[in-house]
């Protein structure tokens, strides 16, 4: 039996649309991310278990896991009869790589299950294409943070997939999901077709000075950087109270704020413990739309996908 976890992931990350993706765990040492357990079985099964198990689709072809299932048997030409345990601790549509805790969870567990027939690029790959295939293009912002852990940088080179950036080890990561759905493949059709051009040399700036910040360890500098040109002007209306909400948290002492992917998730950053608890107390009281959001102090997650037990 193999037992597989996958952790939450925040997209884009501010300024890196498409391009940057952080991995992210709770300080508490909870688990905030999906858990797969594969063992052998005569025929194959699907079971869901888990906070969120009840918004998963009622045919099992529909399901990401069986999805998974279907072209990693087709991907290494042989069918592999299974059983397959999803515990779906993620919401849906929530901004926080659901559907990529998913995939990642449920191909590294198919891998060790089958002695790694598929090295970690061509795993990568896969689980490209498939969290394609489910938000209507491929990108790795979420899948590759969860399946390899830390700030990624995804470069979709012919030889490079994405590549581990520095982080800042001081810095609390706090998410808040209000407790709604905002469709991925809907969030991406709201966006322009084409960007002014001042507006794509904008980003460049702020995304190249971001990672220069990183590298060279300028935390403050890095932070005034993580500025979304691209989604954010589009996506506030999808989120509840965004601009009050974002301005708020800056002024409880947030050096950064900013939508986690396609939302309605976001996300603000702290180096200060009590202000990182300030701040999740007032997104507790005033972000959450309902008794199943929630709210999690984090630090970058660096390990990624792993075998639990």
């Amino acid at each position: 039996m193999i037992k597989i976890y996958a952790p939450a992931s925040i997209g884009n990350v501010g300024v890196g649309f498409d391009i940057l993706g952080a991995a992210i765990t709770p300080i508490n040492g909870s688990l905030l991310g999906d858990l797969v357990t594969i063992q052998s079985s005569k025929t194959f099964q699907l079971i869901n278990k888990g906070i969120f198990s009840k918004k998963l689709p009622k045919r099992t072809e529909e399901n990401i896991v069986w999805k998974c299932w279907s072209k990693f048997c087709k991907t290494i030409k042989k069918n592999i009869l299974v059983s397959i345990i999803l515990e779906k601790n993620m919401p849906i549509g929530s901004g926080l790589g659901s559907s990529a805790c998913s995939v990642v969870a449920t191909l590294v567990a198919m891998n060790e299950f089958c002695k790694k027939p598929l090295n970690s690029r061509e795993l990568l790959l896969l689980m490209g294409k498939i969290e394609g295939e489910i938000s209507g293009s491929v990108h790795y912002d979420n899948v590759a943070p969860s399946y390899l852990g830390g700030l990624q940088l995804i470069l979709e080179d012919t030889e490079t997939i994405s590549q581990r950036i520095p982080n800042f080890q001081n810095w609390y990561w706090i998410i808040a999901w209000p407790g709604i759905k905002v469709s991925t493949a809907e969030a991406r059709k709201i966006l322009p077709k084409t960007y002014q051009k001042n507006i794509c040399i904008q980003n460049s700036r702020h995304l190249a000075g971001f990672i220069h910040a990183s590298y060279t360890q300028q935390p403050y500098l890095a932070a005034r950087l993580m500025q979304d040109f691209m989604a954010e002007p589009y996506r506030i209306k999808l989120l509840p109270n965004f601009i009050q909400t974002k301005k708020k948290i800056k002024e409880i002492g947030a050096i950064s704020c900013g939508i986690s992917g396609s939302g309605p998730t976001i996300f603000a950053i702290s180096e200060n413990i009590k202000i990182a608890e300030k701040i999740s107390l007032w997104l507790r009281k005033n972000y959450l739309q309902n008794e199943t959001g929630f709210v999690h102090i984090c630090f970058l997650d660096l390990k990624g996908s792993r075998r639990i037990g």
